[in-house]
């Protein structure tokens, strides 16, 4: 007896022409007509910890770019009965209700040593709320030196938290040699840390990419002089030309200078490893089969660069970028911290952290150390998402 078995599955069709079986359709078809960047964050969404990481670098850019909002206090104010005035804890109840608050702080004078003994006064209570009133800023493209561009922008006097009353002195994170709120300045500075490496990257990714590219793009005389180039900047120490740049800087340049400068340095010091993997890229690259037809096509080199060669191991590049952050950003920190970088008024983090310099203070007031707590932080989250992005930089 002949039996005749006919195949039940049922089939699809397929966008890509033909039918597919129901077995190789939804997540199979899904991964086949997926792009190379497609794969790649679905790969990068299963990283749960470079996730979390790019959640705290989104936050600490919006706290930068939104300083003068997030800051309950100006930079630059100060209390002087309050220098080295101890953190407030931050209480949520009060009578068994929500009630956000801070106690307020008293002092006496030691009568030997008149050093000032804080004390918690518990009959003062300082109510702390969210959009309150405080000191009037700026808020929109005022910084920008261009004319008629730096005149958009508008006046308001509402800051995320606060005292509910300015007046009354509130210090989260306590306050510095000054009298200054250190949580404040601690928020400002975050924008000039955190700019310094994104410039730096910036530079560092076009003088890498160019330089780079030329060397293995075109070989011969131009890769050896750009080669010679990288083993020149590669071999100068960096502590001494720190020095001698920091000694050539006059007193009397302005904040702005200073951070050109402190960025150029950096930046100059950090292109040659990205142009070296760039050249290398390019001499694997310059003898397949497309750039080959490319060539044969008539493709000028700036489109063969940018269009042909570059496309294919971009998510290399942002991987090495990614964890090239962190070390423009501890640059710039270890350079102010040692004084050969920014000095005050300019507010960065290795600007805050001078004060901790002599051990009696960071003894004493160990809360001045939170911009270092600060930089951790970003550190840790940079390296954990450049480590996602290398891992989801091969998707096949």
């Amino acid at each position: 007896m002949d039996v005749t078995l006919h195949d039940t599955t049922p089939e699809y069709d397929s966008p890509l022409g033909g039918n597919l079986p129901a077995a190789e359709t939804e997540d199979e078809l899904r991964l086949e007509v997926a792009t190379q960047w497609q794969l790649m964050w679905w790969k990068f969404r299963k990283h749960k910890l470079a996730m979390f990481s790019a959640g705290i670098i989104i936050l600490y850019y919006l706290v930068a770019i939104f300083a003068e909002f997030f800051a309950p206090w100006e930079r630059t104010q100060y209390i002087a009965d309050y220098v080295y005035a101890p953190p407030q804890p931050i209480h949520f109840f009060a009578d068994g209700k929500l009630d956000l608050h801070v106690k307020a702080l008293k002092f006496e004078r030691d009568p030997q040593s008149f050093k000032k003994i804080w004390e918690i006064d518990e009959e003062n209570k300082i109510d702390v709320g969210f959009f309150v009133k405080g000191a009037d800023y700026k808020v929109g493209l005022h910084w920008l030196p261009i004319p008629y561009i730096n005149d958009l922008y508008f006046t308001t006097d509402r800051h995320f938290f606060g005292a509910k009353d300015p007046t009354q002195p509130m210090y989260l994170m306590g306050a510095d040699k000054s009298g200054r709120d250190v949580l404040s300045r601690l928020i400002y500075s975050t924008r000039i840390s955190l700019s310094v490496g994104l410039v730096g990257v910036v530079i560092s990714l076009i003088l890498g990419i160019v330089l780079g590219g030329l060397s293995g793009l075109i070989g011969g005389w131009v890769d050896n002089v750009v080669q010679r180039m990288i083993e020149i900047v590669m071999s100068v120490p960096d502590l001494p030309i720190m020095l001698a740049i920091a000694a050539s800087v006059p007193l009397d340049w302005s904040v702005e200078r200073v951070y050109f400068i402190i960025t150029i340095l950096i930046a100059l010091r950090s292109w040659t490893g990205l142009a070296r993997v760039v050249r290398s890229k390019f001499l694997s690259l310059r003898e397949d089969d497309f750039i080959l037809a490319a060539r044969l096509d008539g493709t000028p080199q700036r489109r063969l660069i940018f269009r042909h060669m570059l496309p294919s191991f971009y998510s290399h590049i942002i991987a090495s970028l990614t964890l090239a952050l962190p070390g423009m950003i501890l640059g710039e920190t270890a350079l102010s911290f040692l004084g050969l970088g920014l000095r005050p008024p300019a507010v960065s983090w290795g600007v805050m952290l001078q004060e901790t310099q002599r051990v009696a203070v960071l003894a004493l007031y160990p809360w001045l150390l939170w911009p270092a707590v600060a930089v951790i932080i970003i550190v840790l989250a940079f390296n954990f998402l450049g480590d996602g992005l290398r891992d989801a930089a091969d998707p096949y």
